[in-house]
Parts: structure tokens; C-alpha cells; sequence
């Protein structure tokens, strides 16, 4: 896919919803994975821009959503299935509503499982779906806690890092 012509995509179930992410800027697209940056699509008082890096094999996107000043407020890691268009040069993610949030003190918290079990009593997202989401889920929680999130922090970190030398 071409990097600097794709067409960014979020597809939501809860609500349903397709979002075109044109306003975010790709910094990275090789060896599957996806790395953006992005400000908030609506005013916020918690955050207000963030970087994401999509591991598409996994199924994961992980942000570092940070506040005006560019400090980190914690990261965020959606659960996701990827679609990718060579046609159409569109990459489109559907969020599987599992998410999972890594505060800077090491603490975290799991949301929205009682989503994927409306989404799948509603019909809205398949079985095969929510297995695939609940063994991402368990795959990124199991990195976590086994000390090793520190790898995908930096993964988004040297993408910024790489980004700002090569525009110095």
C-alpha cells in the first residue's frame, strides 16, 4: 500500500459508525505495522492528540494519547481486526470494542467486554469476531504482564523519534 496516498478508516460498532481518519498523519507503514498521528476528532478536556501504532497481526492498536502540552495521560490499546483495500489504497480498522488502558503508573484497566457481548447478542459483529478479539485481548494482556509493553511503547516513541530527525 502506498504510505503517502492511503486512505485511514475506523469503523465502530457501538456506536455504528465509519469515520474517515483524512486529518491523520501517517509517519510509518512497513513490516505490519501502522504508525499515525493524530489530534482529537472533537474537543476534549482530557487528552488532546496522540500517536497509535496498529500491530496488524496482532490485532492491536496501541495510542499514547497526550494532553496540549504533549505530556503523556496514558496509553490506550484497542482490540481491532484490519482491512486493507490495495485498490482503493484504504486501510480500514473495526474496532472489536475489547480495549484496554496502561496508566504511567503501571496500572490498567480492561473496558467495554460488556459491549462485544451486546455487539455479538445484536448481531452486529460475528462469534468468530469476538473469539478473535478475546485472543488479542488476552495475547496484549499477557505482554503486559509479563513486563514487556515497554517494547510497544517504543516502537511508537522511535517512530516520533525517527520522524523529527528526518524533518531537521
Amino acid at each position: 500500500m502506498d504510505k503517502d496516498n492511503l486512505h485511514l478508516v475506523r469503523h465502530r460498532y457501538i456506536p455504528d459508525e465509519t469515520t474517515p481518519l483524512s486529518d491523520d498523519t501517517i509517519l510509518k507503514f512497513e513490516d505490519g505495522i501502522l504508525i499515525t498521528k493524530w489530534k482529537t476528532l472533537n474537543p476534549r478536556t482530557d487528552f488532546a492528540e496522540g500517536i497509535s501504532a496498529f500491530f496488524i497481526e496482532k490485532g492491536w492498536k496501541i495510542s499514547k494519547f497526550m494532553d496540549c502540552q504533549g505530556n503523556a495521560k496514558y496509553w490506550y490499546c484497542d482490540i481491532i481486526e484490519c482491512i486493507q483495500d490495495e485498490e482503493t489504497n484504504t486501510f480500514t480498522y473495526n474496532d472489536l470494542l475489547f480495549d484496554v488502558v496502561v496508566y504511567p503508573n503501571g496500572a490498567l484497566k480492561v473496558l467495554d467486554c460488556d459491549e462485544a457481548a451486546d455487539a455479538l447478542e445484536q448481531g452486529l459483529i460475528t462469534l468468530e469476531q469476538l473469539k478473535t478479539g478475546l485472543r488479542s485481548m488476552n495475547e496484549l494482556l499477557n505482554t503486559i504482564y509479563q513486563g514487556r509493553f515497554d517494547r510497544l511503547q517504543a516502537v511508537l516513541e522511535n517512530a516520533v523519534v525517527n520522524t523529527e530527525s528526518n524533518n531537521t
